[in-house]
């Protein structure tokens, strides 16, 4: 069935035993490459937690984001609409980044299946004043940064919580231009007082902490290892924000400076993360919570951070931005020691927009018609056999003249410009840095993903492809 194809991917049905409804804990880091975890072959960077959830779960190898950017790539995730027919396709203004009432997101599905929702960290579907709100869109809770670029100072002066803003103890300096402001400045050293991921960590474990007996969908969208790319503007700050304490092992390293505060970022997340997981143990709410672990795109180039350094797209070619799959495929863990098969790794092909479908099998419910979405939760219950496979998965990026990929079985196809571009075919699973095109040797088969790419957009007049890039989100 294709992941073009919107009515097929109508049905959901819970693949469980026992049809109970299990907890899904969501989380999420921001630019943080396939290649960043000891567990997908990283060695500059420690991440044990995260490494032993790997061994303990499932490892997937072939997991894609819903696209190369912040905003759509959480469109394609809330929504289980991939990027041609998704509400929100680019990193834009307020006006247009946001979700409609109309709009059904996943944590609307769960809260109508009686599950409590929530949302701690980065939003980036809608804004003070627009109807993309989290609380309008189906949290029962939430916690964080509302606009994306707002987002990227991880020492902000004030935070939401639901619709009221929550000051802080930092003082920010908003710099020489006028439309900082917006974005949200950026902290001198000495008024670093308050880190918001140490926040977001603080208020999951406390959330799960606090859990009742009804289910719960917990979203931690985290902001690292996003670079602060305001920095940039000032003589005194570097983009990878994170407290010196966390620098620990990497303060003495022969690195350059963002190097190290890269490597602490990741560190700080996998730390948090073992936080939540121990949370769960000491509730007895392990083996009935599906904890799943992934980044919203590759790695990013900004904030001087340099990518290669680290390896941080792996074996892939090219990182945030394009859609070759160093770009877009990324980490992706699940986890539930006793209900998830441990030490498994799955070639799955899979990515963000199944989220609603496999979170309907865990509340036992039937998903929205006319999505792009395959439940996983075969694969996560060791029912490999009985995994529905996506016809094809299908990606937009509106930026640097526009886009279009899409992955089917082996092969993996991108264009560029879109709709007037050459098809290029690679066969990703020999060749996976995409660099020998074969579209020469397969016409026809060109021709087929030429009709497919087509056939998989639907236009909208708020997004159309530009030249430059709409903004370093």
């Amino acid at each position: 069935m294709g992941c073009g194809d919107q009515n097929d991917q109508t049905a959901s049905v819970n693949k469980t035993e026992s049809n109970k409804q299990y907890n899904l804990i969501f989380i999420m880091a921001d630019d943080m490459g396939y290649a960043d975890l000891g567990s997908y072959g990283q060695e500059k960077i420690k991440t044990p937690n995260l490494d032993q959830m790997a061994a303990e779960g499932i490892r997937f190898t072939d997991f894609y984001a819903g696209t190369t950017v912040c905003a759509p790539s959480r469109s394609v995730l809330m929504t289980g609409l991939h990027m041609g027919h998704t509400p929100v396709r680019g990193n834009a203004g307020v006006k247009t980044q946001t979700l409609a009432p109309e709009d059904i997101t996943v944590a609307e599905v769960l809260k109508d299946a009686g599950y409590k929702t929530a949302l701690v960290g980065k939003w980036g579907l809608g804004d003070d004043g627009n109807t993309g709100l989290p609380n309008d869109q189906g949290f029962d809770y939430f916690f964080g940064y509302l606009n994306q670029v707002h987002a990227h100072n991880h020492y902000p002066e004030w935070l939401w919580r639901n619709k009221e803003k929550v000051m802080l103890d930092n003082i920010v300096e908003l710099g020489p231009i006028a439309y900082m402001d917006f974005h949200g400045g950026v902290a001198k050293p000495e008024n670093r007082k308050t880190y918001s991921s140490q926040l977001f960590f603080d208020e999951a474990v406390e959330y799960i902490d606090n859990a009742g007996k009804d289910p719960f969908f917990l979203f931690v969208s985290l902001t690292s290892p996003h670079a602060n790319n305001e920095a940039e503007k000032f003589d005194w700050a570097h983009g990878m924000e994170v407290p010196e304490s966390s620098y620990q092992e990497y303060a003495d390293k022969d690195w350059k400076e963002p190097a190290k505060g890269y490597a602490a970022m990741v560190d700080f997340i996998d730390k948090g993360v073992g936080r939540i997981l121990n949370k769960l143990k000491e509730k007895g709410l392990e083996d009935d919570t599906i904890v799943m672990f992934t980044s919203d795109n590759g790695p990013h180039e900004e904030g001087d951070n340099d990518p290669y350094f680290f390896d941080s797209n792996g074996p892939f070619q090219g990182t945030k931005r394009v859609l070759y799959d160093g770009g877009i495929r990324v980490p992706m863990i699940a986890w539930a020691p006793g209900t998830v098969p441990a030490g498994k790794t799955s070639n799955h092909v899979g990515y963000f927009g199944d989220l609603m479908a496999t979170a309907a099998d865990l509340a036992g419910v039937k998903t929205p018609e006319k999505l792009d979405s395959v439940s996983i939760s075969p694969v996560l219950f060791g029912k490999d056999s009985e995994q529905q496979q996506h016809d094809f998965v299908y990606w937009e990026f509106y930026e640097m003249g526009g886009i279009q990929a899409l992955r089917q079985g082996k092969w993996k196809a991108v264009r560029t410009p879109m709709f007037t571009g050459p098809v290029q075919i690679y066969d990703i699973t020999k060749d996976l840095g995409e660099k020998n095109d074969l579209a020469d040797q397969y016409p026809e088969l060109a021709a087929k993903f030429d009709r497919l790419m087509n056939s998989s957009h639907t236009p909208d007049p708020r997004w159309v492809a530009t030249t430059g890039a709409a903004g370093r989100h």
